[in-house]
């Protein structure tokens, strides 16, 4: 059968025999089940591979309970064993931010719960591990992305190795795969030495031994105590970095505090995490090197940002955007959710502090040609049950659509976490023309009638405290909220006290109340009533009681109906989660409160619903006075 043809990729061992292989080359165990759509990471690696030649099967789900026959079905892969935990980190698919259980699971048949174990990518290569002693794992997705270096795992209240420790994994994939995935699978087929495959970009992996030569330096340590200041913390050291010895493409080597280090001393993990979030927002970072018990992390630079080329390359692939025929029958609640969605970049410049779109995806925008992304609005016509209406047009953040630099000289030296916060970057060039262009192009697609925004977007691309950024931002927000809006448009404001934004990286309340004022001028002009609802978090470091008392009593809420608040939760990799765990801000290391009782925690997120309750309730009887 061609390497190309649009055949769906096997599950079991009888659909193996139906397409008559005698072997399998990749064998991807994932914590999802297994959705044939580019939305989920296992169908791009799995068809990504086909495409350039190779056999891969995919083992949805495996019960990793009873006897372990889901790991042995298929038998020994000719290459390897990719493993994921799903679209989710596992932990927090299970639990919510208060560490209670959840009853349903969007990535799971009928949404059922139970379907994947804690810590997924870890149980699941164990077992591997054990089964397949001689064959190689490799794994990737989010939860083993953003658990590359040492973390902190909010559900055990403790800080953790990196995932390649607790696994066992032989090489870790983060971020984006294509590109690394192939060069890995190539690696492996070709027979490449230790030092040959330990080269490629944007993989990670654990070294038994001493730390390699270039990466020694005579500084004991990141910091000086002969600079330590009574009360506070201690001033930044530059890191030790060491000329590179051709292993890796950077410029060096970024030599950090060993995990047992970060262990006995909190502002050593947070002066990590400084490090490693500077490199992470690089456009050349260096090669990162952690010790860890007998030996050391090493996590290789990533591909350069994708081309426009490289990205068509990645959406032009045979999905067949349908969950796998074995669900027929039953429900994927996630798959719903963005069945008739086109996804048109990736990345986030944005840098918000609680968020890991950025350590995922990267800073950079990859974003997709006007022609590939129309080339999918019309085959939606094809899929059963489109109406001709798609759900969302977007990305992370929808209108950072083609969106780059003035300057990439400028943004080649740039060490900035966000293009926006503090205030937006003067070399970013935020026009919005472009992407206004290409909803009217896909509104004229035959077949569509609504073409919806239902990703995020940030407003501080088009507006400031005092009006709109340039000529393209009130055409573009008039034609958000008059076409591309089912009845209510989302953002994101997060809190309106200034203190608390800083520590989550976000603008000033002002600009959501500019925002405020804007959307019922065009909804006026227009004589619509699109709603506005706004979503905060409480809980964040630097939040008290307090604080959320303002916010539920803001005046520039009044008469939005507000329910979307969620409680902070602490997830691997981000800023915010190294505020909660460490008290200190990783970005200036000054420390931070952080809110750690539970009930204290729940007291926050329900004086706002408490407060919500009763300015609706109020409401509600005022109009029945006027009536």
């Amino acid at each position: 059968m061609p390497a190309d043809s649009a055949y769906m990729i096997p599950t079991s061992a009888k659909e193996v025999q139906a397409l008559g292989w005698d072997y399998i080359d990749v064998i991807i165990l994932s914590g999802d089940a297994f959705v044939d759509h580019p939305s989920f990471g296992t169908a791009v690696i799995a068809r990504w591979l086909q495409k350039w030649g190779y056999r891969v099967a995919v083992v949805p789900q495996p019960n990793w309970r009873d006897d372990l026959r889901d790991f042995r079905k298929l038998g020994a892969p000719r290459l390897y064993f990719g493993v994921n935990a799903g679209a989710m980190d596992s932990m927090v698919n299970h639990y919510t931010a208060s560490k209670r259980l959840r009853h349903d699971d969007a990535y799971t048949p009928d949404g059922k719960a139970g379907a994947r174990p804690d810590y997924a990518v870890t149980v699941y290569t164990k077992i591997l591990k054990q089964l397949y002693p001689d064959i190689p794992v490799i794994i990737g997705g989010i939860e083993a992305s953003l658990r590359r270096l040492t973390h902190y795992d909010y559900w055990k209240d403790c800080l953790m190795p990196s995932v390649l420790v607790t696994s066992g994994a032989d090489y870790l994939c983060y971020g984006m795969g294509e590109r690394p995935m192939l060069e890995l699978t190539k690696g492996i087929e070709n027979g490449w030495n230790r030092h040959k495959m330990q080269s490629i970009q944007q993989i990670g992996f654990y070294v038994t031994g001493r730390l390699p030569k270039e990466a020694h330096s005579p500084e004991s340590s990141l910091r000086d105590p002969s600079h330590q200041q009574a009360g506070g913390p201690l001033p930044l050291m530059r890191p030790r970095v060491a000329t590179d010895s051709g292993e890796c493409a950077s410029s060096g080597k970024l030599l950090l505090h060993s995990f047992e280090e970060c262990q006995k001393d909190k502002f050593k993990f947070a002066e990590n995490f400084h490090w490693i979030e500077k490199h992470a927002n690089m456009m050349h970072p260096d090669t990162i090197i952690e010790p860890v018990g007998d030996g050391y992390v090493q996590i290789n630079p990533p591909y350069p940002t994708a081309t426009t080329e490289e990205m068509d390359s990645f959406w032009d692939l045979p999905f067949t955007k349908l969950p796998h025929p074995r669900y027929k029958g039953k429900r994927i609640p996630a798959y719903d959710m963005i069945k008739f969605s086109v996804n048109t970049h990736r990345g986030c410049f944005g840098g918000c502090n609680f968020c890991t779109i950025a350590a995922h995806q990267g800073k950079f925008i990859s974003s997709r040609s006007e022609a590939s992304i129309l080339k999918e609005v019309r085959e939606l016509n094809k899929l059963p049950d489109f109406a001709g209406n798609i759900s969302d047009v977007g990305a992370p953040t929808a209108n950072m659509y083609g969106m780059h630099g003035k300057n990439q000289e400028i943004c080649a030296k740039c060490k900035r976490q966000s293009c926006l916060f503090p205030a937006r970057c003067p070399n970013l060039n935020c026009d919005h023309t472009r992407l206004m262009e290409l909803y009217h192009k896909i509104d004229k697609t035959k077949g569509i009638r609504h073409s919806y925004i239902g990703s995020g977007i940030r407003y501080d691309l088009f507006l400031t405290e005092n009006g709109f950024v340039d000529e393209s931002s009130r055409p573009y927000l008039r034609e958000l909220v008059l076409d591309h809006t089912s009845g209510r448009l989302k953002v994101a404001p997060e809190h309106t006290e200034d203190h608390v934004l800083q520590k989550m990286g976000k603008p000033s309340f002002k600009l959501f109340e500019r925002l405020r004022k804007e959307f019922d001028g065009v909804n006026r002009e227009a004589g619509t009533h699109v709603g506005l609802v706004p979503y905060f978090i409480s809980s964040h470091p630097g939040c008290m009681l307090k604080d959320m008392e303002r916010l539920a009593n803001h005046p520039a809420l009044r008469g939005i109906w507000m329910d979307q608040v969620q409680d902070f939760t602490p997830t691997p990799m981000t800023t915010s989660s190294v505020m909660f765990y460490s008290g200190y801000d990783p970005r200036d290391l000054k420390p931070v409160f952080t809110e750690h009782d539970m009930e204290k925690k729940r007291q926050q997120k329900s004086f706002f619903f408490k407060n919500s309750s009763k300015k609706s309730e109020q409401g509600i009887s005022k109009s029945k006075k006027r009536h």
